[in-house]
């Protein structure tokens, strides 16, 4: 057990950590936003020996993002997702004058090559892929899907009619809308039917609510228990939902880990020698497309970037980019 925090202010207002949760929920961020910034906060206080962040400035900030880089080793990632927790809370928290803190220099992530796979090496990695991690993975590399926003995927938001995908929610709180692979139309049916059942179930014996998004729970009381609302991968067990007043038992979706262990054992498996993850099937679907000769614009529309650019960087992997340059060997 780690050892308690100071209390933000006098003892009639709530402790710093609850602070900064009431602060995230009233602005509608995701649960694992809120479990890492309360995580670097208390890292960040713990590491100056439990003094008040009131008590601290940009020395002390500096001290510790350069701990997390020498001492720990962090990746540039890391170690700016902690600077931009101790942002959001001297601003958004403790309500401080923050100049100093914006001129905090963030670490440069380098330019890195996403890795790909070969249609060939995904037919080898798929073979290896049984039940619903297959039909997951298909859709990561079908239709270019992020790990949680297909862990994440509400009945509703499959239409099998038109063929589609509607993304809910996606990175940048954006909605977006993708193709649903006529070769997954029919066994991601036959998965739904074994899903209602077991959601039917659930309402038989007392529960049958999922998590609602936002204010959806209070405008729409009845939804959480409405079977277009619920997750088209649940988890295979009911838990307490942690942000519920009530503690409410529902039926979350499942544990994105036990997708990221079924690809990390079937590439293993196949023989790949790429360090290939989950992401790298949504690299793999963007970069198919570009070699089928489907418009960058279009696929960027598909994968929901925000730039052109950063989806530009799919063509490194073209046997023909751009101007079509080849070795002088060749």
């Amino acid at each position: 057990m780690p050892p308690s925090l100071p209390a933000a202010a006098p003892s009639n207002k709530p402790k710093l950590l609850d602070q900064v949760r009431d602060v995230i929920r009233r602005k509608h961020f995701s649960i694992r936003t809120e479990q890492s910034y309360v995580d670097w906060v208390r890292r960040f206080i713990l590491f100056h020996n439990k003094r008040h962040p009131r008590e601290m400035a940009e020395a002390e900030v500096t001290e510790f993002l350069t701990h997390l880089a020498r001492d720990g080793r962090v990746a540039a990632s890391t170690q700016n997702q902690a600077l931009s927790a101790l942002l959001f809370l001297y601003k958004q928290v403790l309500k401080q004058e923050i100049g100093w803190l914006e001129g905090v220099e963030r670490a440069k992530r380098p330019a890195r090559m996403p890795v790909v796979l070969t249609r060939d090496e995904v037919h080898k990695i798929f073979a290896h892929l049984h039940g619903t991690p297959r039909l997951m993975a298909g859709l990561l590399y079908g239709s270019g899907l992020r790990l949680m926003e297909c862990v994440r995927l509400r009945v509703k938001d499959v239409d099998f009619g038109y063929a589609r995908i509607v993304v809910r929610d996606g990175k940048g709180a954006k909605d977006r809308v993708t193709m649903l692979p006529v070769n997954l139309a029919k066994p991601l049916e036959r998965h739904l039917q074994k899903v209602r059942a077991q959601y039917e179930e659930d309402l038989e014996a007392g529960f049958g609510s999922v998590f609602l998004p936002n204010a959806i729970a209070r405008k729409c009381p009845r939804a959480e228990k409405e079977w277009a609302w619920q997750y088209v991968f649940p988890s295979s067990r009911l838990s307490f939902d942690p942000r519920s007043p009530a503690g409410a038992k529902q039926r979350h979706h499942i544990d994105e880990t036990l997708l990221q262990d079924a690809v990390k054992k079937a590439v293993r498996a196949s023989g790949v020698n790429k360090p290939a993850t989950c992401h790298t099937l949504r690299h793999s679907f963007a970069t198919h497309l570009l070699e089928n000769g489907y418009d960058i614009r279009t696929v960027q529309e598909l994968l929901g970037h925000k730039d052109v650019s950063t989806t530009m960087i799919y063509t490194h992997a073209l046997n023909r980019p751009g101007i079509g340059v080849k070795s002088p060997l060749d």
